[in-house]
């Protein structure tokens, strides 16, 4: 893909000059600030010329969603409610979305299950409504903690997933999330992740454009369906006749949509790897035999060990993936073909990444797959827990 680098001239509603993505993320020139991942939650939807959100509280985004609310009061945002629990606010997102709007909404942990029957309708009735994802612990005993359990929760629902490191990656990701879900041959929902704490309430310094300047505007008649208008009855897909009824054509609807649906996430693979630069990013030696493959912030801590073992004359390589769904089954393949120990640091206790790179190389890769180390509950991530399993799994004095 070619970078557009045209500003257009018309202004939105809040004044701001309407831009291109590609100016937005390439070309606009960029000032340091210091800021949280919630405070950089803001700042992208500033710039994105939203026309709804809808909020409900829970830890750790409640923050990043009141910050949203200011942005309606300050006149940024279309309009922006709380809805009555986390369930309703996802059934009014979609609402919303059917009508033509760009919404965004945020939700953690107990917020995403209990939403949870929302997310294959979101993908089913192809919204592209963007949920900010700040994940954090699920299990019992309850705990506000972080930990990312949930994202396997929401694997299968049909929505696009990105992964991001710090607030940098959120702010870039948030504002490219909308374009590449807005796609016509794309047009579903997106989750942007991070994990919650270590990001949504970390100061960090990060390079932002200038306030003044938004995306173009949402065009809901360039969407594969129709949005409700007054020539448009409410429902959509949802209410068609022939996919309600139990018969053989409601069969053969539901299947093939639900492959449509897998279809298009899986066209928004160019997108992706055009706004976020590629759809993995790889630290360290090319060539090492030692290898990690993470996402989120288990990847920072992995590039921590991959510091560390470079200290110590061990060479080793960081493989962060960038995306979950689409995931990036060829650049995760030649990023590893090096490889003959992977290492999959996650923070939770069921491995799920794990399960996605073992099932992804599978009869590809002669390369032992070593779900290790997993923390989970609040636990941190110390780089010496990735070297005690590199230095317990690998003959490091063979030059491994």
């Amino acid at each position: 893909m070619t970078v557009n680098n045209n500003i257009k001239g018309d202004k939105n509603w809040s004044g701001q000059t309407m831009v291109s993505t590609d100016y937005m993320l390439f070309e606009a020139p960029r000032t340091k600030h210091f800021m949280t991942g919630s405070e950089v939650v803001k700042e992208a939807i500033k710039r994105c010329t939203v026309d709804a959100s809808v909020s409900y509280p829970i830890t750790p985004q409640s923050e990043a969603a009141h910050l949203i609310g200011e942005l309606w009061a300050e006149g940024y945002v279309g309009t922006y409610f709380r809805g009555e629990n986390e369930f309703g606010v996802m059934s009014e997102v979609a609402g919303c979305a059917m009508a033509g709007a760009r919404v965004v909404t945020t939700t953690s942990g107990p917020g995403t299950l209990r939403a949870m029957e929302n997310f294959p309708m979101w993908s089913g009735t192809r919204i592209p409504c963007q949920l900010i994802l700040m994940a954090r612990g699920i299990n019992s005993p309850l705990t506000i903690q972080p930990d990312n359990l949930e994202v396997s929760f929401m694997l299968e629902t049909g929505c696009m997933i990105w992964y991001a490191e710090n607030v940098q990656e959120l702010f870039d990701m948030t504002i490219a999330a909308f374009t590449v879900a807005e796609m016509p041959d794309v047009h579903v929902p997106i989750v942007t992740v991070v994990d919650g704490f270590f990001v949504s309430h970390t100061r960090e310094s990060v390079m932002l454009p200038a306030d003044d300047i938004a995306l173009l505007p949402y065009d809901p008649y360039r969407a594969p369906l129709p949005p409700i208008d007054s020539e448009m009855p409410p429902g959509r897909f949802l209410r068609d006749p022939f996919v309600m009824k139990s018969n053989y054509i409601s069969y053969a609807t539901h299947a093939s949509w639900q492959w449509e649906v897998r279809s298009a996430v899986d066209r928004s693979r160019p997108y992706a790897k055009h706004f976020l630069e590629g759809l993995v990013h790889v630290t360290g030696d090319m060539d090492a035999e030692i290898v990690f493959v993470a996402c989120g912030t288990a990847s920072h801590q992995a590039k921590e060990a991959n510091r560390e073992l470079t200290k110590m004359g061990i060479k080793s390589k960081v493989v962060k993936l960038r995306t979950i769904r689409p995931f990036p089954y060829a650049e995760l393949l030649e990023a590893t073909k090096s490889a003959k120990h992977i290492f999959v640091p996650e923070f939770n206790v069921v491995g799920w990444l794990d399960k996605e790179v073992t099932q992804a190389l599978y009869g590809k890769s002669e390369a032992k797959i070593i779900g290790r180390p997993r923390v989970a509950g609040g636990m941190s991530m110390p780089v010496e827990a990735i070297l005690k399993e590199v230095l317990e799994n690998v003959n490091v004095e063979k030059g491994a």
